[in-house]
This record gives structure tokens, C-alpha cells and sequence, in this order.
């Protein structure tokens, strides 16, 4: 499953950054811009959600850990896991996108 969310990051990251683009052909610089703009903040955006998912589980297990009667162990186990799943995507991405750079970084030109 986790590939399949990689997949969907990368799919969400090359729409935005063709939907940012004006029709007909731009200068490179500011195409440029505009995709590292657009990288920047879909990679930003993504980091923040999975430390939100991370925070809502740790503050439902938390909960329940003091006896909140409105927090059940199910609950609390289906949102470890979402965190947990949305962790291991972010360090799949991480891996993929260095792996990428190296790759890039030792092209001769």
C-alpha cells in the first residue's frame, strides 16, 4: 500500500506543478520557479499532515490511556496505524527522492 501512496504523491506533485504553468511556453527561469515553488510547498504540506496524523494519534492514545470513556481501543488502534503507514510513505518518498538527487548529482555532463 505504501507504493501506491507514493505513486499518488508523485501524481499530485506533477499535476501542480503543470497546472501552475501559462499556457504557451514560458522563460526558463520562471518555470523554474514555479516548479520548485510548487515542489516546496506540496513537499511542506505533506510533512505537516503526517505530523498532524502523528499528533491526533498520540493525543487519542493518550486519552484513552487516562480513562476517556469516548476514546475505544479500536479507535485508538486504527489511528496508530494511520500514523504509522503515513510515516513509512513519508520515509519512501524521503529514500526515492534521494536516491533521485544521487542519481542526478552523478551525471557527467
Amino acid at each position: 500500500m505504501s507504493e501506491m501512496q507514493i505513486q499518488n504523491v508523485l501524481a499530485q506533485m506533477r499535476a501542480l506543478s503543470q497546472s501552475g504553468r501559462v499556457e504557451g511556453v514560458a522563460p526558463p527561469s520562471e518555470s523554474v520557479r514555479e516548479t520548485q515553488g510548487d515542489f516546496a510547498a506540496t513537499l511542506r504540506d505533506s510533512i505537516r499532515a503526517v505530523n498532524n496524523i502523528q499528533q491526533e494519534s498520540n493525543a487519542l492514545q493518550e486519552r484513552f490511556e487516562l480513562g476517556d470513556a469516548n476514546v475505544s481501543l479500536p479507535q485508538v488502534m486504527v489511528a496508530m496505524n494511520k500514523s504509522s503507514l503515513a510515516f513509512e510513505a513519508t520515509n519512501q518518498v524521503r529514500n526515492r527522492l534521494l536516491s533521485a538527487y544521487q542519481e542526478v548529482m552523478s551525471m557527467q555532463v
